[in-house]
């Protein structure tokens, strides 16, 4: 008489893909909840209580308050194995005007991350069932991270400062505090414009970026009665400003740079000349080379608006994220996966050097241990403006969550004979601790005095 061990593959695709079919309204629903009540990064308390609620539900058990809101459960088979990661993120950007938008905070789900969370609960729901159990080797780890979106950086560095962060992402963060040291490899996936060619898209890369939290310190006077008596730091800003805008004809194409940035803070009273202006920049490239090239450049310009008013400067330098490297073999069994499930042609496939400009902290551990970070084009809109929304809660929440069970199946299967194998081919670019050596060691303070 046949046990449960003795089913094959197929049998156990079957059941794991059967569950996550019958929880299909229960991860919708969830997803559509976050996006209802939408909050920035670290502050997730609601949306980490109710991923939280979701993974007991489904069995899972997770460690919360990692990284101040992220958490991680763990689901263990019976054969020994490596661990795979499955990840989900937290947070939302900031889109005032967004129809989902948070009339107070301003923050929206227009990146399509509420829709991570339910496709990971969904995962732990299908990774459940017995057959899984009985048949795969390894773990499976559940983890929900905070704060991708690297916003309100002012409020991160008070954290940093105050002891309550290390690095001032989700991930990074929970890489420092070694939520990651028992995790072999990592995926997750990310909503994508539904004009996209295919259901899924494979490949490509991302930015490199540094972050720049910046105050120009000035001298307030009237600015009616005496404004030669001030300093005044919003000019000095504009001048830095205008300093970035005219060197950007310097700028390689070929290492897709980007500067931009916003005043975060621009005087108190339109009667004062302006005695403190907060900037918070950006400077992303394909390398971290070329980033630190046009961060320097950039770190000038700061320096000559502040010497030409006379004004104090000060800089953080702050690490932000690295290069996403998607891992070729997991590549091969997710595409494998979603190919037999919806088609050959549901997966368009990117050249690793394929890069849209945006940056994500997936990339940093994509330096540490094999990781993939493919999308699912599911939305309408532009990315962070405010016509982005889910066009397709199925396809991005549920065929998500079967694409990514369906792949851990994969992995795990025949005493995880092809996770083992990937993880002893792949040659990591940094070990843990040296990824957080050197994220430290990238952090600077830089004052400047403008007299």
């Amino acid at each position: 008489m046949s046990t449960v061990r003795d089913l094959s593959r197929v049998q156990v695709k079957a059941a794991v893909r059967r569950a996550i079919e019958n929880a299909s309204d229960e991860i919708i629903s969830l997803s559509r909840d976050i996006y209802e009540h939408p909050e920035p990064g670290f502050t997730e308390e609601r949306t980490a209580r109710a991923v939280a609620k979701a993974l007991s539900n489904a069995g899972v058990n997770p460690e919360t308050g990692i990284a101040i809101t992220g958490m991680k459960g763990l689901r263990s088979f019976d054969g020994d194995g490596p661990t795979i990661g499955v990840i989900g993120e937290l947070d939302a950007v900031k889109a005032p005007g967004h129809p989902g938008a948070d009339p107070i905070t301003g923050a929206a789900h227009a990146c399509g991350h509420h829709t991570q969370v339910g496709a990971l609960v969904g995962a732990a729901i299908g990774l459940g069932v017995k057959e899984a159990a009985a048949t795969l080797s390894g773990r499976a780890a559940f983890i929900a991270t905070p704060a991708e979106e690297f916003i309100d950086v002012g409020m991160r560095w008070g954290l940093r400062e105050t002891g309550h962060l290390g690095l001032l992402s989700g991930k990074q963060e929970m890489i420092r505090l070694g939520a990651f040291d028992d995790v072999d490899m990592a995926m997750m996936i990310h909503t994508s414009s539904s004009k996209a060619q295919r259901r899924f898209i494979v490949g490509g890369t991302s930015n490199a970026h540094v972050v720049h939290y910046v105050k120009f310190l000035g001298k307030a006077a009237h600015a009616g009665g005496a404004p030669h008596q001030g300093v005044n730091a919003l000019q000095a800003a504009m001048l830095a400003i205008a300093g970035i805008n005219a060197q950007r004809e310097t700028f390689e194409a070929e290492n897709q740079t980007r500067v931009h940035g916003i005043i975060t803070s621009g005087g108190v009273a339109t009667n004062a000349v302006p005695a403190e202006v907060v900037y918070e920049g950006r400077v992303r490239g394909r390398t971290m080379e070329a980033v630190d090239k046009i961060a320097s450049r950039v770190e000038d310009c700061y320096r000559a608006g502040a010497l030409a008013m006379g004004a104090d400067l000060e800089i953080v330098s702050i690490p932000g994220y690295l290069p996403l490297e998607n891992n070729p073999d997991m590549a091969r069994a997710f595409t494998r996966n979603v190919g037999a499930e919806f088609g050959e042609d549901s997966v368009m496939i990117q050249a690793d050097h394929v890069n849209a400009g945006g940056s994500t902290d997936m990339g940093d551990l994509s330096q540490i241990m094999p990781a993939l970070h493919p999308y699912v084009a599911a939305a309408d809109g532009t990315g962070h403006g405010i016509d982005y929304v889910i066009a397709d809660y199925r396809r991005a929440v549920v065929d998500s969550a079967i694409s990514l069970a369906l792949t851990v199946v994969d992995l795990l299967s025949d005493g995880a004979a092809e996770a083992r194998g990937i993880i002893d081919s792949h040659r990591p670019s940094l070990t843990r601790s040296e990824y957080v050596q050197s994220q430290a060691a990238r952090l600077r303070k830089i004052n400047f005095r403008g007299e």
